[in-house]
């Protein structure tokens, strides 16, 4: 029997509405492969609010909304060395929704302790962005004005000078580690959760000296602070009168590239999305003003240099933790 023009209607009717309740008897991952992003975005800033690298963190993640066409959340998460971001984003799902910033701790203190995340197994590196200057800055009044006469003023001192850090294995934690056993110095590390805290420490007099990234600039430049030297392989063009302590005569240079990344597993074309709309933010005049602010360079490294930079310094800290006797015990 041949259907009838009614019974094809109907059929007609019954398949094309099939057609729209498709995508919506789809599991939510698959329907949120169709566009991304399609929600606000989580960015991670493993420091308190108020630094430096809250206040870089949070100008990318304007930019990059303006592109993305949705909000890009910062949510603050201090602390361990700026490693509860990679912590906590290990655990998300994959699908690009919740990043972190990536600084150098993070390759580093998995060798110092256990830690619940793998730096190159755990995490999609999306794109590198910038990177921290790191200074030694003393108050004012300190009884030293140079790099050199601090050293020997620590000499006649032992254990006495204080100087505040962002966390145990943080860059200028180790950094001045590296420096003081070459320099034969012993000081008083004192760690603190960001920059913000050690700032109100050091402008407060309860500390003497600090190592930090260039949250110590405008109190440089206005008379609070003194700026005995830069951990660079370079003089900063913002203090071009200030040596590096390479330059005062002693062999230990600091560098510290930053970028975004992700949980393990995440799909390469959400990557590219992500890539390509926090690469864009280097392009933004307000993200420029930012870097310049805090007086950190553009540091671009896309998503196939950035992993490789990232095996390459998860093995080079290895190195360093293991010179410096402070490799976890088994």
């Amino acid at each position: 029997m041949r259907p009838t023009a009614r019974s094809l209607s109907r059929r007609q009717v019954l398949t094309a509405a099939a057609a729209v309740a498709a995508p919506a008897l789809l599991p939510a991952g698959l329907r949120a492969q169709e566009k991304f992003p399609s929600r606000p975005i989580t960015l991670i800033a493993p420091w308190p609010a108020g630094g430096s690298s809250d206040g870089v963190m949070r100008a990318l993640a304007l930019s990059a909304s303006k592109t993305l066409g949705v909000p890009v959340v910062v949510e603050n998460k201090p602390g361990v060395g700026g490693t509860l971001g990679a912590s906590a984003m290990v655990q998300a799902k994959p699908d690009g929704y919740t990043l972190t910033q990536l600084p150098l701790g993070i390759y580093r203190l998995p060798h110092m302790q256990t830690m619940p995340f793998d730096p190159v197994k755990d995490i999609t590196h999306i794109v590198c962005l910038t990177g921290y200057t790191f200074g030694i800055a003393c108050t004012a009044d300190a009884p030293f004005k140079t790099l050199k006469e601090m050293v020997a003023y620590a000499k006649a001192n032992p254990g006495k000078l204080e100087y505040g850090h962002t966390g145990t294995g943080t860059t200028p934690h180790l950094a001045i580690e590296e420096f003081s056993e070459k320099a034969g110095i012993q000081l008083n590390p004192i760690p603190f959760k960001g920059s913000a805290e050690i700032m109100q420490a050091i402008l407060g007099g309860h500390i003497r000296m600090m190592s930090g990234t260039t949250e110590f600039a405008p109190h440089v430049q206005s008379g609070k602070l003194r700026l005995l030297a830069t951990l660079g392989s370079q003089r900063n063009k913002a203090f071009p009168d200030v040596p590096t302590v390479k330059e005062s005569g002693w062999d230990t240079i600091t560098e510290s590239p930053f970028g975004i990344g992700g949980p393990r597993g995440m799909d390469p074309a959400v990557v590219k999305v992500l890539h390509d709309a926090f690469k864009a933010t280097l392009d933004d005049p307000e993200v420029k003003a930012t870097f310049d602010k805090f007086y950190q360079p553009t540091v671009y490294m896309n998503t196939a240099d950035y992993t490789a930079y990232a095996v390459r310094t998860f093995a080079a800290e290895k190195n360093t933790i293991e010179r410096l006797g402070l490799s976890k015990k088994n």
